[in-house]
């Protein structure tokens, strides 16, 4: 017996200031709350966060925690707003995405990453009888041309300017 089910996609674009970065990726227990504030708080005594963990069965109620009343807030708002299953969403000042991805990625319940970025993001959830889950994202814009010696002099540069290469 084959069964149809259907499918519909959602764009969700995520709401956040400029200077503020976002990681959204996907886990599946609840502990994943604290493990992932546990990940964070180690990182920086500077780094501000706020994290949402969308819970997929149970109460399935979008469990939250982080450092900053702000960015808690934000990241509950924008977990309620993608409603995926076991997705979460990290908000972050004072720090950088790449300050944390390591951390963030060996927490035991994490499974993936879908993006980690400053810039504009729209999610986009499949939506099927059983529930929502993110199917991909849009990160940024898409590119304006391919950069030049000049270009590779100048990325050369910043990345020794602000620490990251010697």
């Amino acid at each position: 017996m084959t069964t149809t089910t259907t499918l519909s996609w959602d764009v969700v674009s995520i709401d956040k200031p400029d200077e503020v970065n976002v990681v959204i990726g996907q886990a599946h227990f609840i502990k994943t709350v604290e493990d992932l504030h546990e990940a964070l708080v180690g990182v920086s005594a500077a780094l501000r966060f706020g994290l949402a963990f969308c819970e997929a069965s149970g109460p399935r109620l979008v469990r939250r925690s982080g450092n900053d009343a702000e960015l808690v807030d934000l990241a509950t708002r924008n977990a309620l707003a993608i409603a995926a299953g076991h997705c979460f969403v990290i908000f972050l000042r004072e720090g950088f995405p790449v300050n944390v991805l390591n951390p963030v990625k060996a927490v035991p319940e994490v499974c993936r990453i879908y993006c980690a970025t400053a810039n504009p993001v729209d999610v986009v959830v499949a939506v099927t009888p059983h529930g929502r889950g993110i199917g991909a994202v849009v990160d940024g814009q898409t590119p304006l041309g391919v950069e030049t010696d000049r270009d590779v002099a100048e990325r050369h540069d910043l990345l020794r300017a602000i620490g990251y290469k010697l």
